[in-house]
């Protein structure tokens, strides 16, 4: 896939886009079949732009969502959106960046994906990436 102008060749947007495009061609979907298998939590255009490195990081509820129609791992996804460390980066014995903090307080999935959910926001609040 080319680059955009403006966009560095194998930038994070355009590495998500292409895994998110093989993960969707794998299970041989048509956006509009993913828009439905979401809940139309994700929609088509929506998935297509990011296919198509215009988004380079949708929010972890997206990701959450396409993690689970395309039967890939959550956290691989927010690593490629850049969310999370590659495992390869980070240091021996440290947390994955997830919500291992709190992993003693036995977390529904539902409480950990708010948690994401804020953590996102915050980031994008103070700017941090």
């Amino acid at each position: 896939m080319p680059a955009k102008r403006g966009q560095a060749v194998d930038s994070p947007a355009q590495k998500l886009g292409e895994y998110l495009m093989h993960a969707r061609v794998a299970k041989k979907m048509t956006l509009r079949e993913v828009e439905e298998s979401t809940g139309r939590t994700v929609s088509n255009a929506h998935l297509s732009q990011l296919e198509n490195s215009h988004i380079g990081k949708p929010s972890p509820n997206i990701l959450h969502a396409l993690a689970g129609v395309y039967g890939v791992p959550y956290e691989v996804l927010m690593e490629k959106a850049g969310y999370l460390m590659a495992k390869t980066d980070r240091a021996e014995g440290a947390k994955h960046g997830r919500v291992a903090t709190f992993a003693d307080k036995n977390l529904s999935p539902e409480e950990e994906e708010e948690l994401l959910k804020h953590l996102a926001y915050i980031r994008w609040k103070t700017g941090k990436k």
